[in-house]
């Protein structure tokens, strides 16, 4: 199973998250505060980040940037008690996949655990995708934009390969948390637009001027990724 790294400095919800986590087969390595997580975050590798906002001695939104670039392959889910929407952009900003608001019902918790490693370790889609000057490599999980790779988290990248995989075709928000988050998903689609958000910046960054993708938004649909002119 996975390598889990729990950080929640409530010890009763950490003892729960945590025996329940081991009983599903999991190796979980548990830290009440920030920075000892990311101590060992940066000694050895996982698979998945469960990490509460509400730490205390550390930003929650720091610790979650650094465990980003400590671990850039893994997934990182938030946990938050916080009902203050703008909380949970700032988390998924700051390098977060997803978010869990706490009390978290244990059967949803392992269905979304699983439907996110199940999609990291498997990429959607064509093996190779060119459009225009970005090349997007499914089993090397790279994207490149004239050779230079652009640095996209797990879901960025998953989200770009499912666009690309269908190049000017209308892709339903709902399928696109189906097929990149979870096929069972409820709730709110936030997680999705602060995602498309990112990717458009990444690639305007990239991109300069001319052959490259864009992602246009279709009010009340979702998203289609329109392919470069030329």
């Amino acid at each position: 199973m996975a390598r889990v790294l729990l950080v929640e400095d409530d010890r009763t919800i950490g003892e729960i998250l945590h025996a329940s986590l081991t009983q599903h087969g999991h190796e979980v390595a548990w830290f009440t505060e920030g920075r000892p997580a990311l101590r060992d975050a940066a000694k050895q590798p996982c698979d998945l980040v469960l990490l509460d906002l509400g730490l205390p001695d550390l930003d929650g939104a720091e610790v979650c940037r650094e465990l980003r670039g400590a671990q850039p392959a893994c997934v990182i889910v938030m946990l938050t008690a916080r009902g203050d929407e703008m909380d949970v952009v700032v988390g998924l900003e700051a390098g977060a996949d997803d978010y869990l608001v706490k009390p978290v019902p244990l059967g949803e918790l392992h269905a979304r655990l699983r439907a996110h490693l199940r999609r990291h370790s498997v990429a959607r889609g064509p093996a190779e995708i060119s459009l225009g000057r970005l090349r997007i490599d499914s089993a090397a999980r790279r994207v490149t934009v004239d050779g230079a790779e652009l640095s996209l988290r797990a879901k960025e990248f998953e989200l770009l390969h499912r666009l690309a995989a269908d190049p000017g075709t209308a892709v339903s928000r709902e399928t696109l948390m189906a097929d990149v988050w979870d096929a069972h998903w409820f709730g709110s689609t936030k997680t999705l637009d602060v995602h498309i958000a990112a990717l458009r910046r990444k690639l305007a960054d990239a991109g300069g001027t001319g052959l490259m993708p864009e992602i246009a938004t279709l009010r009340r649909h979702g998203y289609r990724l329109e392919a470069p002119e030329g």
